[in-house]
Formats: structure tokens, sequence, C-alpha cells
């Protein structure tokens, strides 16, 4: 196998790494973490000398301009394990954590960019209410495209939206919305109000879970709208019709 190279824009430290152990470690559990594999060292040492953003447009422009047949493989990747008919990306950005928070979606049809959400601002949010947020737009979404569709993806960079959801709720609810030691879950309303549309839709739904800040587009597209979100502070979830072109929604201000 042919060596490879990774930068770290941010992370516990910055430069250019030839393990992939060491960059894993030097990045898990940064919610902001910046980082990305080049196939040989001049490539990093290049990108490195500019911003992640700056990165991330000149791959998607490479993958662009080439054949039919490669960019089609390149959006297979937009969708880990599967292809469904609808894909729809969600993502929360807090700045600082708790604080000023934004959500944003990204909703692609047969592997295409259609559409791009953003709103649910709250000045007093979390890392992970904003996450919730974005799983129960989602969701609310996916209910809208399974009377036209057969197939819809909901994929989030959030553990612990997922897990709250798929995993932990049904239990919470046994026991009155509280752990397993007593104490009371949180942020209740949000959980609730996402497991009773889970509940409602998860015989038609796959929920995916994707790596933050790895150069996956759609998940990148969302954060995107999420951090605008907060910018713009739009307390409604309101479509985005400024452009679907992504290489400048790219460029606008990353989480």
């Amino acid at each position: 196998m042919a060596k490879k190279y990774y930068v770290i824009w941010k992370g516990k430290e910055t430069g250019i790494f030839d393990n992939w152990g060491t960059v894993q470690a030097l990045t898990a559990g940064r919610s902001d973490a910046q980082f990305m594999g080049f196939p040989s060292k001049k490539e990093a040492e290049a990108a490195f000398k500019e911003s992640y953003t700056k990165a991330l447009m000149n791959r998607s422009k490479s993958n662009n301009s080439s054949s039919t047949t490669s960019r089609a493989t390149a959006s297979t990747s937009l969708s880990p394990a599967i292809k469904a008919d609808i894909q729809i990306y969600c993502d929360g950005a807090c700045s600082p954590n708790p604080g000023k928070s934004g959500t944003g979606v990204a909703v692609y049809q047969h592997q295409k960019l259609t559409e791009l959400w953003y709103g649910l601002y709250n000045e007093n949010g979390t890392n992970n209410t904003a996450e919730l947020n974005g799983m129960l737009a989602a969701f609310k979404l996916a209910k809208q495209y399974l009377s036209t569709h057969e197939s819809v993806q909901v994929l989030s960079d959030s553990k612990y939206s997922i897990d709250s959801i798929t995993k932990w709720a049904a239990g919470w609810k046994n026991k009155g919305w509280k752990k397993a030691n007593g104490e009371a879950i949180k942020n209740p309303e949000l959980v609730q109000a996402c497991f009773a549309l889970y509940q409602e839709l998860k015989n038609k739904i796959t929920i995916s879970h994707v790596k933050g800040h790895a150069n996956n587009e759609g998940n990148e597209l969302s954060d995107r709208m999420a951090v605008y979100a907060r910018m713009q502070k739009e307390v409604e979830l309101v479509r985005f019709t400024e452009t679907l072109d992504i290489k400048t929604i790219l460029a606008m201000e990353s989480g």
C-alpha cells in the first residue's frame, strides 16, 4: 500500500503526519478537528500552507473536473454503506459551548445536492442541542420525502444524537425519561420529539454516522449551514436560496 500523508489544521497538534494512528489520537473527540489525507508529502506540504477550506475546495474542483465515471465513484462516498433515494445530512454548531448555536441540513436526491437548510438559532444552546435539532429537522424532512420516494438515509456526525434516539431513548422512556441511576436525562424535550418521530419512521429510514471534518461533502455543507445559522441568528429553519454551488458554500466559515 502506498504511503499516505495527513495534514491537521485543527487538533491537539497541527502539522503533517505519516501515521493514521497518530492523526486519530490528535483529533479524536474534537468537534472542531480539521484534517485530510494526501497521496504525497509534496501535496500535503502545499495544502498545509493554505487553509482547510481551500484544500476542500481544491479537492471538490478536482472531483468535478474528472470523468463521468470518476464523478459517479466520488458521489458514492457521500453515503456510507448504502445508496438511498434521498440522503439528509444534519449538523449543529455552537460557539462557545454552551453559547450561540445553529443547525444546518443538506439534502441530496440520487447523490445530487438539491437543498440546503439553516436556522434553529439558540442564544444559549450547546453542541448537543444543535445536533438534536438537526436530527429532528432531518426526520421531519424524511417524513415529507417518504411520500414520494422509497428510501431515505439520515446522516449525522453526532454519536450522541444517534445513540440517544436509536439506543437509549426506549429505556429512558420506560424509566420516566431518567437514566439508570435515576437522574433526569439532558435535553428531554428534544430527545422525546426525536424519538417519537423516529418510532414512526424507523422501518422506513436508515440512520448513519459520518465522521465530522473528514472531507465528506454532505457533512461539510451541513456544517457550513449550521455556522451560517449561528451567524445570522436565524430562529426558524429556512431554505438557503443564495446558491447551490458547492465550491462557494465550502468557502463559507466552518465550525
